[in-house]
């Protein structure tokens, strides 16, 4: 009994040790912080902006537009992501912009329990951020973050924002809690306090804008956060292609894609193009029609509707010669891929081909002024967003089929830029419709691409110069 208790006496005084020594570290800690922050205060950071986007940079395309008109307009950037795809060129080349890549939280919890890897996940990322926004980076007068992830990325932002005396400004793309509710429904402990921390920190943010005029209402009905619509527009770089962009990207596609490549008689044509003796390019004559899907391959993208689609326009096509036969590309990265990828090799299509490629931004855009039509699966897990997708498409001035939801109207004007469908079917006959008698003249895509020039002609830089440079 004598050892039990000089046991427990020992434990009791190691663990009040323990206990001062961590409440003196904490305090230590704390001091440096309080005067580092009173003289991160008296910096002076004008001029200066961070661009926050806690997931790859280089697929963050409304993010990356930011720091570009931000670097246009002399500004100092701090840019603040993950690394893996590559940012665009005159980013990385500018002298104002400094790229803050965040290491990748560990994968040793990942084939573990899922909660512990949760938790782990969010304090490694909370970590790194919080050291790159106040330790590794000079006073800016304010930081522009994404949502989602909101978790945790609005609180270590307002953290770091009340230290150093910068403003919060928070960019609402789509709501973070409602892309959790996806993977584990809506009635979820996590969904709920997610959306519950969503609300507390997008409410103390200095300024706040939104993607449409619904997400704007929503904001300020439930929430009551008061926001300013700051809609995508597309980059100068989506513009109808050239022959010969077509020419030499479907060339360069054909290395990989045998569907886009030369024939055997004529090692100087692609499916789509010819190069002449004179080194003009023209289209062919018998040249399939070609349909764009982007995506992330993710929950919020349904590509089953879009394989149903093909599979109904083969069928038809297998017995009306007016119609001709048609490529699909599948463009972008996401967890889903390999899966439908799998799916599509069992399909069957003599009149459709589907290719699923990776792109950089230069080839995608000159892919987008190429196609003849674009479709776009997008649902939203708010209701409350628009595809950005749709914004290259248009910018280009390519007509798109796109699924309807809540506020897709904001964007898409059924039969007057584009067309909305329901389901594979309605999809299906929308595809019929403008690809008979292809290559020859129709009427509906002509009109669409015409209704397409005033919205080509206000591009981002402009637009944000109207809504978000008078604020900074």
């Amino acid at each position: 009994k004598f050892g039990q208790l000089c046991a427990k006496v020992c434990f009791t005084i190691m663990l009040g040790v323990l206990a001062y020594a961590l409440f003196v570290l904490f305090t230590f800690a704390f001091a440096i912080v309080l005067l580092a922050a009173l003289k991160w205060r008296e910096e002076d950071g004008k001029g200066r902006v961070a661009v926050v986007v806690l997931g790859d940079i280089g697929r963050s395309p409304r993010m990356q537009y930011h720091a570009l008109s931000l670097c246009r307009e002399g500004y100092g950037v701090e840019f603040i992501g993950y690394g893996g795809s590559t940012p665009l060129k005159e980013l990385v080349d500018s002298p104002n912009v400094n790229i803050y890549n965040l290491t990748e939280p560990s994968k040793l919890f990942k084939g573990g329990v899922k909660h512990i890897y949760f938790a782990v996940k969010i304090l490694h990322q909370s970590i790194t951020l919080l050291w790159t926004l106040v330790f590794c980076m000079k006073k800016c007068s304010c930081v522009i973050t994404q949502t989602p992830p909101a978790v945790p990325t609005l609180c270590i932002v307002w953290m770091a924002c009340r230290l150093k005396g910068s403003k919060m400004v928070i960019d609402w793309h789509n709501y973070g809690y409602t892309l959790m509710a996806l993977a584990l429904g809506n009635d979820h402990t996590f969904v709920n306090v997610a959306k519950r921390f969503e609300a507390l920190f997008g409410y103390m943010a200095d300024r706040s804008y939104c993607v449409t005029q619904a997400m704007k209402k929503d904001l300020a009905t439930n929430w009551g956060i008061v926001s300013k619509v700051l809609y995508d527009r597309p980059s100068d770089k989506f513009r109808p292609s050239s022959l010969k962009e077509q020419h030499q990207l479907f060339v360069k596609i054909s290395q990989s894609v045998p569907e886009f490549g030369a024939s055997v008689s004529n090692p100087r044509s692609t499916a789509f193009t010819t190069l002449d003796p004179d080194d003009s390019v023209h289209l062919k004559k018998d040249r399939p029609f070609l349909i764009i899907s982007s995506t992330s391959w993710t929950e919020d993208e349904d590509f089953s509707t879009l394989l149903t689609a093909l599979e109904g326009y083969n069928n038809a096509a297998s017995e009306d010669e007016s119609l001709p036969n048609l490529i699909c590309v599948i463009t972008g990265k996401g967890p889903l891929r390999e899966y439908y990828e799998n799916i599509i090799k069992t399909k069957n299509l003599s009149k459709v081909k589907i290719c699923t490629l990776w792109l950089s931004s230069e080839d995608y855009a000159i892919l987008l002024g190429s196609a003849n039509l674009g479709v776009s699966l997008h649902k939203s897990s708010s209701g409350l967003d628009l595809p950005m997708k749709i914004v290259d498409m248009f910018g280009s001035g390519l007509p798109v089929c796109a699924l309807q939801f809540n506020c897709i109207d904001e964007l898409v004007r059924h039969d007057q830029n584009g067309l909305l469908f329901t389901d594979g079917n309605d999809l299906s006959t929308q595809i019929q419709g403008l690809a008979i008698n292809f290559p020859r003249t129709n009427g509906t895509l002509n009109r669409f691409r015409e209704n397409l020039k005033p919205f080509q002609s206000l591009r981002w830089d402009h637009y944000w110069k109207i809504h978000v440079l008078p604020s900074l």
